[in-house]
């Protein structure tokens, strides 16, 4: 097989709703989760960013997928400079050696990206609900559990309400991308529910705007409902990792909450717009995450 890596996409610069290893997390394990945190963006960028055919997004996905495997699986501890996104893994390499990270969640966030790259490339739509939380298991949760991993904390009802967080995220994600993904043949309107809405998934834009309203009403209650049940995690987190990492999830669990406030708001021009957080927000974030029930 030719493992040549294809022309990378030129550098992005990337919106975030979320702070990324802010100054709340952990010290300790800043490092970590940044290099998390780059293998995944790297990963995005490969899938998503650029004029790249489908087919050779595929092909740099393999490339990057066996760098990943190679890094991990080499006798010597630092990774050759010359290798294939060495600055992003040898940092991954450092992080899941000194904190036994389950590599198999890495190789989920790649099956996750791969999909994404075919289901463009067919055209394909989620069937439903349960579809699109399946995906999020590929390329939403995985985080969440390695973050977990790295706090300490392995209980089953902690990992199902990061589940639950992650997915919410993933969620309101698609929902406020919708003027944005729609456009590069990326359809994550459940037809189910579309069908239900006389909405075409394919073509948001062009529905009765009374119809795409209710349509999201739907959508962005199941994703509020959900990521209120993950409500009792920071708590959870405070107590292994001390009360900046708490209040970290409580401002991500806020800021997801924020910005389907914000979609629900646009109404049926979210097929033309996309809501955004900025600078201005984090006062009113803070003091909402301050004040969400502690549990």
């Amino acid at each position: 097989m030719d493992h040549t890596v294809p022309p990378s996409p030129s550098p992005v610069d990337h919106y975030e709703n979320f702070p990324v290893a802010s100054l709340l997390c952990p010290a300790a394990l800043r490092p970590a989760i940044v290099a998390i945190y780059h293998f995944a963006r790297t990963a995005d960028d490969l899938a998503d960013e650029g004029s790249h055919t489908a087919d050779a997004r595929l092909q740099s996905l393999a490339a990057y997928r066996l760098a990943l495997d190679r890094t991990l699986t080499r006798a010597s501890e630092n990774v050759d400079d010359g290798a294939p996104w060495a600055s992003v893994m040898q940092p991954l390499r450092t992080a899941v050696i000194r904190h036994a990270l389950p590599v198999s969640w890495l190789h989920d966030l790649l099956n996750a990206f791969e999909h994404d790259v075919e289901a463009s490339r067919d055209g394909s739509v989620h069937a439903d609900l349960r579809s699109l939380q399946d995906y999020a298991r590929l390329s939403a949760n995985p985080v969440g559990r390695l973050l977990l991993h790295l706090y300490g904390v392995a209980s089953e009802t902690a990992l199902q309400q990061s589940d639950a967080i992650c997915t919410a995220l993933q969620l309101f994600n698609f929902w406020q991308d919708l003027s944005v993904d729609v456009p590069r043949g990326r359809y994550y309107l459940p037809a189910d529910l579309c069908a239900q809405f006389h909405v075409d998934p394919r073509c948001p834009q062009q529905a009765h705007a009374m119809d795409l309203q209710m349509l999201m009403e739907e959508l962005l209650a199941f994703s509020t409902t959900l990521m209120r049940s993950g409500m009792g995690l920071p708590g959870v987190v405070r107590a292994a990792a001390g009360w900046k990492a708490g209040l970290e999830l409580r401002l991500v669990i806020e800021g997801g909450l924020r910005i389907g406030r914000r979609t629900r708001a646009l109404g049926a021009s979210i097929a033309q717009h996309r809501p955004a957080l900025g600078a201005g927000d984090l006062p009113g974030l803070l003091l909402s995450a301050l004040l969400l029930p502690a549990r």
